[in-house]
């Protein structure tokens, strides 16, 4: 699971919670591969992503690296920032592990890169 899929995802369906936002992450293994590099379309993604909950991630797998504490001004022509972008949401991968609610504490599944996202009856 890239962490640009980490970034849409919430455990909000549950019973009485609130956000669900951002997951936390229990890694057990972790995998980063080279992805062709699209800045228009980095450019473009970046205004949908939450940063903090993107750097958290990043942090939790152990590849926080150099992403700034923001998004720069003027960040659709600032190549290196969205190579910066582009390698934490395409090229950090979560095989396998869990993603916990922040406010419940459920675990939902992640094998081969797929989270199980689905919730029980009495959860709904």
């Amino acid at each position: 699971m890239k962490l640009l899929t980490h970034n849409m995802l919430s455990s909000k369906a549950i019973k009485n919670v609130r956000e669900g936002f951002p997951l936390l992450i229990e890694a057990r293994d972790v995998k980063v591969s080279e992805a062709e590099f699209n800045q228009e379309f980095i450019a473009k993604i970046i205004p949908k992503v939450d940063w903090d909950a993107l750097r958290r991630a990043a942090e939790q797998l152990g590849h926080l690296e150099s992403l700034p504490l923001a998004v720069p001004q003027g960040f659709e022509n600032d190549t290196d920032f969205l190579k910066q972008a582009h390698h934490a949401l395409y090229e950090i991968e979560l095989i396998n592990g869990n993603l916990v609610c922040p406010e419940t504490g459920r675990k939902f599944p992640v094998s081969d890169g797929i989270p199980n996202m689905l919730l029980n009856e009495d959860e709904i």
